[in-house]
């Protein structure tokens, strides 16, 4: 029985929705970094970042996920830019519990988030900024990660699936 799976990757990668369907598929809890930071806070995320500042996002950030990394049994779908954080990457560092890395292309990302208002690090010219971000990223998502899975052309339940295989495969 798996006890926890972090899912890890960019804005676009389909963390969230994989992460429904893969609680549902392994038959455990779902929880959201970015849902929970919002219901604690009172606040999108957009409106701490525009009113606060990243920093004080990123602060609670690092507060929300590494209680959730301690404390919660389940699926745990981060947000984007969390693993960027060191003490994050320290949390997840040497786990025994598996960290997937759902990576997704340019092209697919765009067709899913349309880069909206809500995605505050992808404002301006979003295209460019998301390839920005998975430069600098990309390493440490596949640094971090124990799989890698690629959502790319495929049903977030398909790619649920294709973690519970190899899951179990590892069992």
């Amino acid at each position: 029985m798996i006890k926890k799976v972090v899912l890890i990757g960019p804005p676009g990668a389909g963390k969230s929705t994989i992460g429904k369907a893969l609680a549902k598929e392994i038959a455990t809890e779902f929880i959201d970094s970015d849902s929970e930071i919002e219901r604690i806070t009172g606040k999108k995320i957009s409106d701490i970042f525009v009113e606060e500042g990243e920093a004080v996002f990123r602060k609670t950030e690092v507060e929300v996920v590494t209680a959730l990394l301690d404390g919660f049994e389940g699926v745990i779908a981060l947000g984007g830019g969390a693993p960027i954080n060191t003490q994050i990457q320290e949390a997840l560092t040497g786990v025994e519990y598996p960290v997937i890395f759902i990576d997704v292309s340019i092209s697919q990302a765009a067709n899913r988030i349309g880069f909206n208002k809500d995605r505050p690090l992808l404002l301006i010219n979003p295209r460019q900024q998301w390839m920005n971000l998975m430069s600098e990223r990309r390493p440490i998502y596949e640094k971090l990660a124990s799989q890698t899975v690629n959502s790319d052309s495929q049903k977030p339940h398909e790619v649920a699936k294709l973690i519970s295989e190899k899951l179990k495969a590892k069992l």
